[in-house]
């Protein structure tokens, strides 16, 4: 089975491969024409619609939902534009400036650093600062900030923060901005609208995605990480500090990808935790079957053979649709949608503040004992 993508036949892009502002404004004009048809006023009288949360039951969605409720069932993902105001985005950052100022102080030993690649499992398998990281507060580098012994590179010494890929995992416990946005009503609302029960929040994180060193974020599902039985209903609340666009790293995503199955899943290792091998990994990443091609899973779409085509292209034709954002604007999609964030090759950060929801036992769900 092919993956889904925005289209069943992606629309033609004319690309001129030594301009590469052309191929931006094309696919930004594409992509509204996109995101124009995903939300057509035939949606609203669509009785047919089968909620993901109940899948195996094809359950149809009551004829009281939401506009945004039939939106993010069937297309996998909702753009909310001005979710928040200035002042809330900026108490975030200030919170999040300070618990830097106060908390992170990488000195002179190795730096906990985070990746997504092929270096993952070795970054955060075997961390003990990573995997104690759930509920607490704390620091993860960028791989480029670091020297080749693991520690900050001078130049970001001066100011450390610039030096930072994300903070995680607990900031929605502690008191102060994060804890009031993720427990307003204006969430609680939305999550409800949904169609949530009982929706408890595991994790949030703040990411960074720097100036120039800010890395690509492979193609994933959330579910890999934050894994429910008897099914799957991680929600993602992403929600831009900053302008999200094409040059600085904004979020692709892969339009109706969420009807299909979890192809990964990171969990505790058994041969470390009930064996007790300790030479074993804390953490592995298990495949889980499916009939889905999706070759790019823990990765991004590979260039063709000459490796000539501009990257945004090459992303398009998997699939995937680009979703720029002004700040304050929230992105809420499931956790088997499959997304993804190129490198920020701009002059300036693209600030995130991410959190990530369960249903409860209330829901009949439970969070699976080996999640990290």
């Amino acid at each position: 089975m092919k993956p889904s993508s925005q289209t069943s036949s992606p629309p033609n892009i004319s690309e001129n491969p030594n301009n590469h502002q052309e191929v931006l404004n094309t696919i930004r004009s594409k992509t509204k024409d996109i995101l124009s048809s995903l939300s057509s006023s035939s949606l609203l009288t669509d009785d047919s619609i089968i909620s993901w949360l109940e899948p195996t039951d094809n359950a149809t969605l009551p004829p009281s939902a939401t506009d945004h409720c039939r939106n993010f069932h069937h297309n996998g993902f909702l753009h909310l534009p001005q979710f928040c105001i200035d002042r809330e985005i900026l108490a975030m950052k200030a919170q999040m400036e300070e618990l830097v100022d106060e908390q992170w102080h990488p000195g002179a030993k190795t730096t906990a650093s985070f990746r997504t690649d092929e270096g993952q499992i070795k970054a955060q398998g075997n961390n003990d600062y990573f995997l104690d990281s759930a509920a607490r507060i704390h620091f993860f580098a960028e791989v480029d900030a670091l020297d080749d012994d693991g520690c900050l590179k001078e130049e970001y010494k001066i100011d450390k923060l610039t030096a930072l890929n994300k903070s995680g995992h607990g900031l929605h416990v502690t008191p102060g901005a994060f804890h009031s946005y993720a427990t307003s009503d204006k969430i609680c609302s939305l999550v409800e609208s949904l169609g949530y029960v009982d929706p408890v929040i595991p994790q949030s994180m703040y990411i960074f995605k720097q100036a120039r060193i800010g890395g690509v974020v492979t193609s994933h599902q959330d579910s890999t990480f934050l894994y429910t039985t008897p099914r799957q209903t991680c929600l993602g609340l992403w929600l831009a500090l900053d302008d999200a666009t094409l040059e600085n790293g904004c979020l692709w995503v892969r339009p109706k990808s969420h009807r299909e199955p979890l192809r990964r899943r990171f969990s505790r290792n058994d041969a470390y935790f009930t064996l007790k091998d300790p030479d074993a990994p804390k953490m592995i990443m298990e495949s889980l079957p499916h009939d889905n091609d999706v070759p790019w899973d823990g990765g991004i779409p590979k260039q063709d053979e000459e490796g000539s085509r501009h990257e945004a292209m090459v992303l398009w034709d998997a699939g995937f649709v680009p979703i720029e954002c002004r700040a304050g604007d929230l992105v809420v999609f499931p956790g088997t949608l499959d997304h993804l964030s190129l490198a920020n090759k701009s002059g300036g950060a693209r600030h995130t503040f991410q959190l990530h929801l369960v249903e409860g036992p209330g829901a009949g769900v439970v969070w699976e004992g080996s999640n990290w």
